[in-house]
Order: C-alpha cells, then structure tokens, then sequence
C-alpha cells in the first residue's frame, strides 16, 4: 500500500508534491527515547522480477515503513506501509514490496514509526538490491553455509565476521545460505583458549548462554549473529535466499526424535523444531505463501540463464537409521511431495542453468553416531535406505533431459569440487553433474570427508584442515564461500571455490549443453 502526501505529512515525513520525493523532517521535535530504534539492520530477499521481500527489525511496537526508489538518493521515492511489529512477532517485520518492475536497482530506506505516538519515527536504515534481468547480462551469486558453530562467536577484537565483508565485496547480486544460519544448540563461553596460547574472545549474549528451548530463546540466536557489523553491512547489500539444515533447532535432529541429552528440559524434539522455524521465518527475508504456509523449499528464476530451485532436507526426512534398507518404501529424506515438486518445477524451468541449492551432499558420508545423517551410507554397492529416493531424482531428471543442472551445497565445514559420473557408479541410471561443496562461514572446520562410491562421485578438489586436525577457529583460515559467475553473452558457468581472504582456490568452467 502506497501512502499519500497527507498520510506522510502525519508521520513526520515531508514529501514533495510533483515527485513525491520523501525526506526526513519531524514535524516536531521530541525526546529521543521515544523513537524506535532499528535493531538488526535491514535485509532483503527472495526476489522475483517486480518485488522482493525487505526485513527489518526495532526495538518496540512500531509501523514499518519503506521508501523504494530507483537511486540512492531516494529522488521520486514512493513511500509503502508495512506491518506492525509485536512481541509476538519477535519486533520483526517483513514487507513483500512489489510493483517494482520498473527498476533493476532497487534502493530502500527503512523507518518505523511509534505505535503509540505516529510522530514518533526511528531514525533510517538504507539498503539495495538488484532484481532479477529480463534479459540476458552477466550475473554473479556467492554461497556457504554455517555460522557461528561449534564455539566460535563474534570477536570483535579479530574484526568479527570478516567473510561476509569479503563476499560483499564481490559485489554479487544475491547470496544463497546453505543452512545453520544459527547454532541455536551452541552455547558461547567468553574466552576460548586457541592453540598458540592466544585467546578467542566471544562476544556473548544471554540467548548465547544456553541451548535455545523457548521462542525467544531461539530469536535470540538470529538476533545474535546480526550483532555483527560485517553481517548488517552485507544484508543491506545482498539479498538473500536462506536455507536451514539441522543446527538452527540442534545437531543432527528429524521429526519425532526424543532426546536424551541433559542440557535440554525439553526433550520433544518436534515441539522444539516448530519453534525453530518460526524463529527462523520470523528472521529472514521468506516469502511465506497462503497456501503453503511455512514452507521452505521454493525456486527463484533469474533471469534466463539461471533459476535456483532451494531444497528443504530437514522436515521431510525419517529417522536418521543405518540407512541400508533395500525393500518396501524407502526412507524419507526429501520426501515424495518435494521431489514431485523439484522435478516438476525442473520440467518447467526455461532457465539454462538450474541451480539446486540443497544443504547437504549427495555423497559424502556424513555420521550420526552409528547412524548416517545424510544421505551416503558408506556401502559402495546399489542404492540402499535414502540413496534410492536420490537415485530416483536423478534417473528422472536424466530420463527428461533436463540439462545443466549443478548442485550447490554446504554443511560439513570444508570446501570441495565433486564430479559424478556413471561410469564409476554402482547406479549407473543418471546424467553426470557436478556437485560444489562449500563452508563454514564462521565456524569450526573439520574434513574432509568419505565419498560413498553409489553414485560414483571423484574428488576435483578438496581443502580441508591437516590431518589430525578439527575445529579449527576462523582465525585460522579455513573458512569458504564460492562464487558463480554466469557469463549472458556465452552462457558459461564459472564456480569459484574461494577463501575468507577472498583468494581463489578452485575454479571449474562448465558450458552450457543444448537439448
């Protein structure tokens, strides 16, 4: 909805009459403590051709209220009304701001205005985005995955969460997050002893203090991370599209798990996971949609090169097991409903490129205890247990001749180029592709890993911590985050395994097959 000049005027905003241009003029003054104050920034995300989803956060009920424009000093802005933030929505407010499709960049200033008292009106958050082409031009997308794991907080002493400053300044239009954007099962200590003797200095909250149980014990891990300068700074900057995997409720978890684990005094992990997400939609820029409310996995066209098809491999899975049953259903992983809904979604596709973002591997082996979490049992042999719903997508989706698809992926904390081909494979029904392994963003790094031979994956490259050694801090280096290039003239889709000084570390060029 679109305010008027009279409706600006009431909230302490004065507007040019030919342009509608807004700037910032309290109509009267009043003390600073009763205007809102923005919390976390602002953020932006799952964009489409004419609208995107702005975020923003404050520190009381409040309005939102949002100014989009076409350049950064906000000539001609049209100003939209935003919902109202409540306790009971964590004092979070998303704004799905559409009739956008005049612009390509997209810049927004973020207000709230005091529920009680209109003229009362926060100071502004600026943020941009790019919207996606109609046609072809080059594009550029950055991706990774966990964040704040594993100990590791913010030291603001180290300069905090520096990945994210050097992935801004990529300058790339929209960054996928692979999952663990909190750990909300991590608690911090102040200090971390580091292996030179130095210490880690973790800046510390009380959400940060104890495993998160309660609703706002859970906001309190989002809020947590958007402590960091570096993080506010890159979510004005690039949209996102955010995944979660297990760590944004706790380690390893799957629907109907009960727990045994003393830090918790609630055990019922379902009950626990229902928090987390809403925790976890209230803090991110999610389109939520009427009829599938809470849904997570989704796909965005890019233009037409790319179209990024976004997985959801937590809320559909069974119970972690051995993972090597053989006849009957198999069990569960991404679940019958989504994988119809991928591949009828990669039928439709006219993109190029399809991009399917899923937070974890295909085939590295990934334990829970005795268990496997993901979706490699380490038998080399046919597809067993969760395999045989993976060899199922694959064999479809070479069996319609959907062409240039790329995995994208995160999770086991190391970076790695992975290539399949059914050559080497015991399942041999399926197109080769390749698989890119990303991570962590800021958190402890360990691998690599073992590669199950079912689907007949070969390491391209892989960086991972020496032998011998885990957890490493960020400090030490071993923090990742690829690039994709996607050229709009040739079409060439260029994968760039890069490190938290931004040094590149893998590149793999992939051109485009026709039908």
């Amino acid at each position: 909805m679109d305010y008027t000049r009279r409706d600006m005027l009431k909230l302490g905003l004065q507007g040019s009459v030919a342009l509608g241009a807004v700037a910032a003029a309290p109509s009267i003054v009043l003390a600073e403590g009763r205007r809102p104050v923005i919390t976390s920034g602002v953020m932006s995300g799952d964009m489409l051709t004419d609208r995107a989803m702005l975020w923003s956060s404050v520190d009381r009920p409040a309005r939102m209220l949002v100014e989009v424009a076409d350049n950064p000093e906000f000539r001609g802005a049209r100003l939209l009304r935003g919902p109202e933030t409540l306790p009971e929505t964590g004092l979070t407010a998303k704004l799905d701001a559409t009739g956008l499709g005049s612009l390509d960049d997209v810049h927004y200033r973020v207000r709230f205005a005091a529920l009680d008292d209109h003229r009362a009106v926060s100071e502004p958050v600026v943020g941009r985005l790019r919207l996606p082409p109609a046609t072809r031009r080059d594009v550029r997308f950055v991706w990774s995955g966990d964040t704040v794991g594993q100990g590791w907080g913010i030291d603001e002493s180290r300069g905090g969460m520096t990945i994210y400053e050097t992935m801004r300044r990529q300058r790339p239009d929209f960054f996928i997050h692979s999952g663990d954007t909190v750990y909300a099962d991590g608690p911090l200590e102040e200090r971390v002893e580091l292996a030179n003797g130095e210490l880690w200095r973790n800046l510390v909250t009380p959400a940060k203090r104890k495993v998160a149980e309660t609703l706002d014990e859970f906001r309190g891990q989002h809020a947590y991370n958007l402590e960091d300068a570096n993080l506010r700074r890159f979510n004005a900057e690039v949209p996102m599209l955010a995944q979660w995997d297990d760590h944004e409720t706790l380690n390893n978890w799957y629907p109907g798990e009960l727990l045994e684990d003393d830090r918790y005094r609630e055990k019922n992990v379902s009950l626990l996971a229902v928090r987390a997400r809403r925790a976890f939609l209230e803090a991110m820029p999610l389109r939520q949609m009427p009829d599938a409310p809470g849904r997570i996995h989704r796909n965005f066209a890019y233009g037409p090169g790319l179209e990024i098809f976004m997985l959801d491999m937590r809320t559909f899975r069974n119970a972690n097991s051995r993972n090597r049953q053989a006849n009957g259903e198999a069990p569960s992983f991404l679940g019958q409903r989504q994988i119809d809904w991928l591949l009828g979604a990669l039928r439709r596709s006219t993109a190029t490129w399809k991009i399917i973002a899923s937070d974890m591997p295909i085939g590295l082996v990934v334990s829970d205890g005795d268990d496997f979490e993901a979706v490699a049992n380490d038998e080399p042999g046919e597809p067993l247990g969760r395999e045989r719903e993976i060899a199922g997508l694959l064999k479809a989706i070479r069996d319609e001749n959907i062409r240039n698809v790329v995995w994208l992926t995160a999770d086991v904390h190391y970076t790695a180029a992975h290539h399949y081909a059914p050559e080497r494979a015991t399942f041999k029904a399926f197109a080769p592709f390749w698989e890119f392994v990303s991570g962590p963003l800021h958190a402890g790094t360990f691998g690599p890993g073992e590669l199950d031979a079912t689907f007949g994956p070969r390491v391209a490259f892989q960086k991972a911590p020496p032998e011998g050694q885990s957890n490493l801090p960020p400090s030490a280096g071993y923090q990742f985050f690829g690039q994709v290039d996607l050229d709009g003239e040739s079409e060439t889709l260029t994968v760039t395994l890069m490190d938290s000084a931004g040094t590149a570390l893998h590149r793999q060029v992939l051109e485009p097959q026709s039908a």
